[in-house]
């Protein structure tokens, strides 16, 4: 059994913090913190074992944890504001600030979540991120860009979750598991598309079990320090086609939705896009090379194919 590490995960009770938290507790004998703003949120059981401490804070008030932050060895940093006139608080300043308390001589890992909207195909920072994202894509670019001058930037491991799945009666679903069961009401108009795209989604289960194997094995120099987390690519017609196939809909014929088509719609309708949407759609083709699942380390996938999506969104065959 591996040594016991003193492990701080912030945002345990969001969607993603739940999986991770959860995980830990149960799989591990590690001593974890789990911060949250509002105890009543967080629905796992935290008493089935002893070592679990809850903190009941915010990111905003980060420094009256500076104590407890200098014996931390291991940092999970999934805490994010998703908008709002906090978002570069919460996500620039106080995240550094954190860094910036932790013992960099102690801390052995920070294991801190960005997010997959800031990086281009080739993995390297997508500058229209900091241009013209929203708020939350600008502050996480923004944050990317920062902790890279931090003493403890050598030991920071970087995750960039693509699309994030998840959540169950005793989790907080994700903002795109709470849209699947609405997007299955239109198959039978979806089914006669096709569509130019492709994308990455992980689940959140997948990614507990990345960052459980992360915090066991920490990266050695010269590992690869910024993991793009995601199933295999999948194109937008593959999609289309196994959505169809679960929900017994059978194909006949597609018709190409052509970029043009697109912009005759928002033309038509008037449609409001932000530059950042434009920008997205514009893209189109959302995936990574060296998109990181648990089966990259050998290690099981829970989440792995778009009928594994919809069972677990719920939708039934």
């Amino acid at each position: 059994m591996s040594m016991s590490k003193r492990i701080l995960v912030t945002g345990a009770s969001g969607c993603v913090g739940h999986y991770i938290s959860e995980q830990l507790i149960q799989e591990t004998e590690h001593e974890l913190f789990l911060l949250v703003r509002n105890p009543d949120k967080l629905k796992i059981d935290t008493n089935v074992r002893p070592n679990v401490t809850v903190l009941q804070g915010d990111m905003q008030e980060i420094e009256k944890f500076a104590d407890l932050l200098k014996t931390i060895d291991v940092a999970v940093l999934t805490a994010t504001a998703w908008g709002g006139d906090i978002t570069f608080d919460v996500n620039v300043t106080k995240t550094l600030e954190l860094m910036k308390m932790l013992d960099s001589e102690r801390c052995e890992q920070v294991i801190y979540f960005s997010t997959a909207s800031v990086l281009g195909n080739d993995e390297q920072p997508l500058k229209e991120a900091g241009e013209i994202g929203t708020d939350y894509v600008r502050s996480k670019y923004d944050c990317l860009m920062k902790k890279s001058q931090l003493a403890i930037a050598p030991k920071i491991t970087t995750v960039f979750p693509t699309f994030v799945l998840g959540g169950d009666a005793s989790k907080p679903y994700s903002h795109l598991t709470t849209g699947i069961p609405e997007v299955t009401k239109y198959v039978d108009i979806i089914k006669f598309l096709k569509a130019d795209g492709s994308f990455h989604f992980i689940h959140g289960q997948d990614i507990a079990t990345v960052v459980k194997h992360l915090i066991d094995n920490p990266p050695g120099a010269g590992q690869k320090r910024s993991l793009v987390l995601g199933q295999a690519r999948i194109t937008a017609n593959e999609a289309i086609e196994q959505v169809c196939a679960y929900l017994g809909r059978k194909i006949s014929f597609r018709i190409p939705l052509s970029f043009g088509l697109a912009n005759v719609i928002i033309v038509l309708f008037r449609i409001q896009m932000a530059a950042w949407d434009r920008f997205c759609m514009e893209y189109r083709h959302f995936y990574y090379k060296n998109a990181i699942s648990p089966k990259s380390f050998g290690l099981a996938n829970y989440c792995e194919t778009m009928s594994d999506v919809l069972r677990l969104s719920g939708v039934k065959r």
